[in-house]
């Protein structure tokens, strides 16, 4: 095999190590039980054994030696999935075609798709807001109409920010957009996204995902989270609050992607408010206190009557009233659904 080829795979898996460590190191507890939702740390040092394995066969000789006819295993196929160890003359005609469909795939998650816009659901109120850190965002969310009369809620959170992390962006959008329409259950597109992600040497860092589906007619929400932050359900009529914590650990963090979703009963006056982490994780001027779950549920009660957009401006006016108005460290998203 190429010595360029192996290189590459080299680096990726030394930036993807890298990256699952430092997370290990900086990641506060509690938001780390949110990133890996149902699963333990364990299942991240597994993982680590997984490319530190790759590595040391790199560093033998060994690796992408298939372990059948003891031949190079295909170039294309290990930078798809660096833990490959037999090439494609040994697939059955069953792995050959599923393998077709992940290449094809993998293919059109290089490509992005337009911008989305806010979806017109009558008796529903939604507004968005988006803002990054730098030039380019690594927050993604994005809404999605089905033919069954169902629309799809996305929000995400790609670990870090700028370039890199707005080219994994775009091809979420795609990958969304492709999966989500032939795909019935919110657990299934997130599985297939991990699996996609996991072991490709071109993506070296997690993301965080909540994914939701709306039947607007039986208000019922059915939705799986991928170690993203909670969402905030609050209920105008009791003055009630739930987060929609994480069904799931964080797309490729883990390859034991235990996973379930999630229905929820919406009600009249129900408010719905998505984020990603960089709207409660803001410091106020002192670099000091996080904005925090509970101002945000202070700033949704207080203003709980709005419609949607005025909602959202309320939320970026307390925000700025808390950090004074100095520059953000992270991208923000915020999005509102309302039941009218």
């Amino acid at each position: 095999m190429q010595t360029s080829i192996i290189n590459l795979i080299r680096e990726g898996l030394l930036e993807k190590k890298e990256n699952l460590q430092n997370w290990q190191v900086a990641t506060p507890d509690a938001e780390k039980q949110i990133q890996l939702g149902s699963v333990d740390e364990t299942a991240v040092d597994a993982e680590l054994k997984v490319i530190d394995t790759s590595l040391e066969k790199m560093e033998e000789g060994t690796y992408g030696i298939c372990e059948i006819c003891h031949e190079s295993v295909d170039t294309e196929l290990l930078q798809m999935d660096f833990t490959a160890t037999v090439c494609l003359g040994h697939y059955s005609e069953e792995e050959l075609r599923q393998l077709e469909s992940e290449l094809e795939l993998s293919q059109v998650v290089q490509r992005a798709l337009l911008p989305t816009q806010v979806p017109s659901i009558p008796k529903y109120d939604i507004a968005a807001f988006s803002r990054p850190a730098q030039i380019v965002t690594g927050d993604y969310f994005d809404f999605l109409q089905f033919e069954d009369g169902t629309y799809g809620f996305v929000v995400g959170d790609v670990s870090g920010h700028g370039v890199s992390a707005g080219m994994l962006i775009a091809s979420l959008q795609t990958v969304f957009h492709t999966l989500a329409p032939e795909i019935d259950s919110t657990v299934d597109v997130l599985k297939r996204i991990n699996r996609l992600y996991l072991h490709n040497i071109n993506f070296t860092t997690f993301v965080t995902l909540f994914f939701a589906r709306l039947d607007p007619q039986a208000r019922l929400l059915r939705y799986a989270s991928a170690g993203h932050n909670p969402p905030l359900l609050y209920r105008s009529t009791t003055r009630e609050e739930a987060w929609l914590r994480p069904t799931g650990p964080a797309i490729g963090l883990v390859d034991d992607f235990g996973f379930q979703y999630k229905d929820v009963q919406l009600s009249e006056g129900d408010i719905l408010l998505l984020y990603t982490d960089g709207l409660i994780e803001a410091l106020d001027s002192q670099q000091k206190e996080q904005f925090g779950y509970d101002r945000l549920l202070d700033v949704v009660r207080q203003n709980e009557g709005m419609h949607a957009n005025e909602l959202v401006q309320k939320v970026r006016q307390a925000l700025n009233d808390f950090t004074q108005g100095a520059l953000l460290a992270d991208d923000i998203t915020l999005i509102v659904c309302r039941v009218n």
